[in-house]
């Protein structure tokens, strides 16, 4: 068979670097990022999170190819910060906002779970307010 190994897409070989680094000489502030074992999803979440950044002036990436696990981000900064720490910046706020939302999830999964039982939260902790649905038959996100 050709294909090739599953976990070759995502576990990093003996000795192989996560990120690789270039300077650009051609333009000022900025720089190429080679990121193995990753692909679009985070490729652009780290995009979007750059653009965001006042720092930043371009980012962008691209995956070379499909059956190639990595991708390239190109940055370019104002000077002001380089383009390695903005990008370790935007990566941690990154962690942060998926932390965030990965906390409320939990939550709202422990109340959908306190419904199905028929358990009510304490009233300082509902966010939902004081009128708390028994009957099962409405989802907490319906309106």
């Amino acid at each position: 068979m050709n294909a090739p190994n599953p976990a070759s897409l995502f576990l990093l070989d003996e000795g192989e670097l996560p990120i690789e680094v270039t300077e650009d000489t051609k333009i000022p502030n900025a720089a190429t990022f080679k990121i193995v074992k990753q692909d679009h999803t985070l490729g652009n979440m780290l995009r979007a999170q750059l653009l965001s950044m006042p720092q930043v002036l371009f980012a962008g990436y691209k995956v070379p190819h499909p059956l190639q696990p990595y991708f390239i981000i190109k940055l370019q900064t104002d000077g002001t910060i380089t383009p390695q720490d903005v990008l370790e910046k935007a990566t941690k706020d990154l962690i942060g906002m998926i932390a965030t939302i990965q906390a409320k999830f939990e939550k709202e999964m422990q109340y959908k779970e306190a419904d199905a039982t028929g358990m009510r939260p304490p009233a300082a902790e509902n966010p939902y307010g004081s009128d708390w649905n028994t009957t099962g038959t409405q989802d907490y996100l319906d309106i």
